[in-house]
C-alpha cells in the first residue's frame, strides 16, 4: 500500500476519479500509450500487491482475482487466495527475476491520500513503493504502477485502512480491471475476434 498525497502526474502519469464518466476508458488510453512499444519485445506482466485481511489494502488483490476470472491473457501474480504482501514479496520478485527475461511489470496496489482525491486513480512510470503508506520500506516494484486512493492518509494507517469501505474498493477495483482489459485485449492470442464479441454482447462480465 503507497502513499500518494498528491496524485496527479502531470508529466509522467495520469489521474481520474473512478466517479468520473468514461474513467476506465481513460486510464487504458494512457496504459496503452505507455506499453504499446514494448509489447513485442518484452514479457508483460502484472503484480497485484496488498493484502485481503484489510479491506482498504485489497484493492491490488481485488484486481487480481477479477483478471484471473476473466482468463485474462497476460501472467497476474497476487490475488485474494494468493496475495502479495510485505512478507512474500521479495520472494515473488525473485520468482519474478528468475523466471522472466526483462519482464515490464505494471504493479497495482492501494493508497491512502487527501480527502479529496479519495476514489482517484492514478498511473504513474516508475516503480511502485509499496509500504510507504504505512511507513514501511519494501522494495521498489515495477516499470509502470496503477495506484488507487481508498482512504485519508497521515494517521493511524492500519485503522484507517481496516475501516475503509468494502464498496469503494470493489468500485475501484472494477474501473481499474475494465481499464486494464480495454488497454491490452487487442494485443493477446486470448482476445481473438469472437470473444471480444462475446464481451460486447454481455458475457464476459467484469
Amino acid at each position: 500500500m503507497e502513499q500518494s498525497m498528491i496524485p496527479q502526474f502531470p508529466q509522467r502519469g495520469f489521474s481520474a476519479s473512478y466517479l468520473e464518466e468514461g474513467a476506465a476508458k481513460k486510464i487504458a488510453a494512457y496504459l496503452r500509450k505507455k506499453t504499446y512499444p514494448i509489447l513485442n519485445s518484452q514479457q508483460l506482466l502484472f503484480l497485484c500487491i496488498g493484502t485481503d485481511r484489510s479491506t482498504g489494502d485489497a484493492l491490488g488483490p481485488v484486481v487480481g482475482t477479477k483478471l484471473n476470472e476473466l482468463s485474462f491473457g497476460y501472467p497476474v501474480y497476487g490475488n485474494l487466495d494468493e496475495p502479495i504482501h510485505a512478507v512474500n514479496l521479495k520472494d515473488t520478485i525473485r520468482y519474478i527475476a528468475s523466471h522472466y527475461e526483462d519482464p515490464y511489470i505494471i504493479a497495482v496496489d492501494a493508497s491512502l491520500g487527501r480527502l479529496k482525491n479519495v476514489g482517484v486513480i492514478t498511473v504513474a512510470e516508475g516503480p511502485l513503493r509499496p509500504g510507504s503508506g504505512v511507513n514501511k520500506e519494501l522494495s521498489p516494484i515495477g516499470n509502470l504502477h496503477i495506484t488507487g486512493v481508498v482512504n485519508i492518509g497521515g494517521f493511524m494507517e492500519y485503522f484507517v485502512l481496516q475501516n475503509t469501505r468494502l464498496s469503494l474498493v470493489m468500485k475501484m477495483a472494477d474501473t481499474i480491471t475494465q481499464a486494464i482489459i480495454e488497454a491490452f485485449r487487442f494485443s493477446h492470442p486470448f482476445y481473438t475476434s469472437e470473444r471480444v464479441g462475446e464481451r460486447r454482447n454481455g458475457m464476459i462480465n467484469l
